[in-house]
């Protein structure tokens, strides 16, 4: 069960941006097209991937075992505790995108997937995650405790915060 139910660590970024790179193309469909029934699989493959990584998720599995393969480019390490927020973080999302639609709001459920096509691609194609970079802040504020991830720990003084 252990081997089901985990999230690998550490994760590889090209595989990270991969998923995301499928999560914009269904997030941007379900607006753009009219495609609300997209919204199931978009919401069963946050859950999947925040409890099992890509292991029951069919993006996460094609991302890792297909795509991610037969690309030449060398793997990037990164600490995984990040992008499973940002996982849990898009499952918040979609879920609440399908409670909306599910009540009639359809606009209203279109501007909050709107949110997870900015994070996305954000991700996807600038390599960019958002819930990474606000995962230190969260880490110093005390809401993540520090011994989630050892290595994010001090990376929000290696920064410079903008005014």
């Amino acid at each position: 069960m252990a081997r089901i139910f985990g999230f690998p660590d550490p994760v590889d970024e090209v595989s990270a941006r991969l998923v995301a790179g499928g999560v914009f193309t269904m997030a941007t469909t379900t607006v753009l097209l009219d495609q609300p029934w997209l919204l199931g699989p978009l919401t069963y493959g946050f859950a999947a991937r925040v409890a099992t990584g890509p292991t029951l998720s069919p993006l996460g599995r094609v991302a890792t075992q297909v795509v991610r393969p037969r690309l030449p480019v060398a793997p990037k390490h990164v600490p995984s505790p990040p992008k499973r927020l940002a996982q849990g973080v898009g499952l918040a999302v979609t879920g609440t995108a399908v409670a909306l639609r599910l009540s009639g709001r359809r606009r209203t459920s279109n501007a909050v997937l709107a949110g997870l096509v900015v994070a996305s691609g954000l991700e996807a194609f600038a390599g960019i995650c958002l819930a990474c970079k606000a995962f230190p802040y969260l880490m110093k504020a005390g809401i993540v405790p520090a011994d989630v991830c050892a290595r994010c720990v001090g990376s929000v003084d290696e920064e410079p915060v903008a005014a």
